[in-house]
């Protein structure tokens, strides 16, 4: 797990090594294999116009990249569900 800087944790979900990059209407598809073995694809979305030797530089450069894509950490459950005998019967 990672803490960022506030402590809240996070746990990585992929670990991606990129394989290709092909470009798309607004961005860039990037795919690749992650360390768990799996296929994965990263649709990239850039809000601003790129001439194609720009979009050729970039392309370069996210093809000699990786990814890891990190989620919140659940909470976990202290003390296990509530319990039955603490309810109010009704």
């Amino acid at each position: 797990m990672n803490d960022t800087p506030e402590g809240e944790s996070l746990v990585c979900v992929a670990d991606v090594e990129i394989d290709a990059v092909a470009p798309a209407s607004s961005g860039f598809v990037l795919s690749g294999r992650g360390r768990d073995g799996a296929d994965y694809r990263l649709e990239v979305t850039l809000e601003m116009p790129m001439n194609s030797k720009t979009r050729a530089v970039v392309a370069e450069l996210l093809s000699q990249s990786d990814f890891r894509l990190f989620r919140r950490a659940r909470p976990s459950l202290r003390g296990g569900p509530p319990s039955r005998k603490n309810a109010v019967a009704g």
